[in-house]
């Protein structure tokens, strides 16, 4: 089982824009993989095929993790998502990955109102429900000792950096 990285976090924190600088970076050495590559449905959708948009997330994650198990070469994976992270946990046994590296991708109130708002044009996202959600997935990654790359005053090349240690050791 190649070695794998899961950035996990909520919209506007800079998980697709990491995978991306990172995909660039290691080429051929990382396989890149994204959770919304996935058709993602209306939640209403969600609700009546898994009774809840939660139920969906965590059904999705753990088919993420039988397709990641599956990988073999000695590239690395990096999986990025918004994904609770006790469903990661859950998916990684289900899957039987003996280890992952995950990292909350996160950053401040204020940054993901302007990152969703400004540059993604999402204004929609840039709501109350997000920020719960934000400060959700921060508890449960102190709860469960998680590295949390808060990328609020970093630029990209240095939250690269930080992610390139797990990749190369």
């Amino acid at each position: 089982m190649p070695k794998l990285i899961v950035l996990t976090g909520a919209s506007g924190s800079g998980k697709t824009t990491l995978a991306n600088a990172l995909a660039s970076q290691y080429g051929s050495q990382l396989d890149v993989l994204s959770f919304d590559s996935i058709e993602i449905p209306p939640v209403e959708e969600m609700i009546s095929e898994f009774g809840s948009g939660e139920a969906w997330q965590r059904a999705k994650t753990m088919e993420w993790m039988k397709r990641i198990a599956r990988i073999k070469g000695g590239s690395s994976v990096l999986f990025e998502g918004q994904m609770r992270i006790g469903f990661i946990h859950e998916a990684l046994a289900f899957a039987s990955i003996p280890s992952a590296h995950i990292i909350l991708v996160d950053c401040d109130d204020e940054t993901r109102r302007g990152r969703l708002a400004t540059e993604r044009a999402q204004d929609e996202l840039a709501n109350p429900t997000m920020m719960k959600w934000a400060s959700f997935l921060r508890s449960e990654a102190m709860q469960h000792g998680h590295e949390i790359l808060d990328t609020s005053r970093l630029n990209v090349d240095a939250c690269v950096e930080r992610i390139s240690r797990h990749i190369q050791h």
